[in-house]
């Protein structure tokens, strides 16, 4: 989101969400600064990129320079209205080590109207105590792969959420490295087209593999798909890996731990805006809801691999075409370059020294 301070003009980041049809994204950990000026810039129309909503900086419990000390409820009360007061809809109670602690949040949450999304830790018995306690969702999966009926029925009556966050879950290999071993990442149409080959290939081309059942990242899947089925609201959560991809992986992974199409869709769609609220705007196309959709060439109801095939993307009533990010409608609008980008509009690799001086070289 910014470097030093620095919001971009164009974000290759935005551009390559939005491309995939990311119209609308909470972000349960950045900084102040960043990621409510960027929101902010976004809603005045200033940058193109998903609606942004954030917990921004986290309310760690450690000792770290994010530090936020709970000694009682006016601390937590303190926390957070200063978080509400710089654009924050939600807080994240990050590793706070005392369940009082967490329970003060949450009354601070209680007194001024906002959402608290808990790190989930690797640590199953805090989980069970932050669904108890009435937090707004877990972040991050289980740390057992495998959960029992007492786990189900808890869990299936309360009202949190559950976001594994697939493509980094705990206790073996992740999401993101299974699609990796799995697809040539770094030759998928959209996401080559917004992100620079010197981020994309390093990461993508040399990958490594393993065999399916030593991806713990399926048995997680498959929890997720029970907890879903007991009632809890189960969603994706990208955790920012590989811009806009990340999002359709997630969806692919809960049909691979065996949920339908059209309940993966629905893990990236309708639950979350209704988890945070959102659902009277956003989450499905209805009569009065913003005009937000995405037009796939493809059935993903029929092959949820399918979803990533955007051709455009409508966000609040404006037309994008996902191959350029060029608008349509209501008027044609074509967007700026990227420092990247060459005459054809393919990504060309960078050149450190020319951007030291100003330019690109040839």
């Amino acid at each position: 989101m910014n470097d030093s301070g620095l919001i971009p003009q164009q974000s290759w980041v935005n551009l390559a969400s939005l491309a995939f049809g990311v119209t609308t994204l909470h972000d349960p950990s950045n900084l102040n600064s960043a990621i409510f000026t960027q929101a902010e810039m976004q809603r005045a129309g200033l940058v193109l990129g998903p609606r942004i909503y954030s917990t921004g900086t986290i309310l760690y419990g450690a000792r770290t320079p994010y530090t936020a000390v709970v000694d009682g409820l006016d601390d937590a009360l303190a926390h957070l209205r200063r978080q509400k007061a710089e654009g924050a809809i939600s807080v994240k109670s990050y590793q706070q080590p005392r369940r009082d602690q967490r329970q003060q949040i949450l009354e601070a949450a209680r007194q001024t109207g906002m959402m608290v999304v808990p790190e989930g830790g690797a640590l199953f018995q805090n989980n069970m105590t932050m669904v108890v306690d009435g937090h707004t969702t877990v972040e991050h999966a289980l740390p057992i792969a495998e959960v029992w009926d007492d786990v189900k029925q808890l869990w299936g009556q309360q009202a949190t959420g559950y976001t594994p966050t697939l493509n980094v879950g705990y206790g073996g290999l992740d999401g993101e490295h299974y699609w990796y071993a799995h697809t040539e990442v770094w030759k998928h149409p959209l996401l080559s087209r917004y992100v620079p080959r010197t981020v994309l290939e390093p990461r993508a081309v040399r990958r490594e593999t393993a065999p399916d059942e030593d991806f713990n990242i399926l048995r997680v899947a498959r929890t997720a798909t029970q907890l879903s089925r007991a009632g809890v609201n189960t969603m994706i959560g990208a955790h920012g890996q590989r811009e806009g991809l990340g999002t359709h992986w997630e969806m692919w992974m809960f049909v691979l731990g065996g949920m339908t199409p059209m309940e993966a869709l629905r893990t990236a769609t309708i639950n979350p805006a209704r988890n945070f609220g959102f659902d009277k705007d956003l989450g499905s196309i209805e009569p009065g809801k913003l005009a937000d959709l995405v037009v796939i060439d493809g059935n993903p109801l029929a092959d949820i691999r399918q979803s990533d095939r955007v051709v455009q993307v409508m966000q609040n009533g404006r037309l994008f075409d996902a191959a350029t990010m060029n608008q349509l409608a209501p008027e044609a609008r074509a967007r700026k370059p990227l420092f990247f980008e060459g005459p054809d509009g393919k990504t060309m690799p960078i050149d450190g020294e020319a951007l030291e001086a100003g330019h690109l070289g040839d």
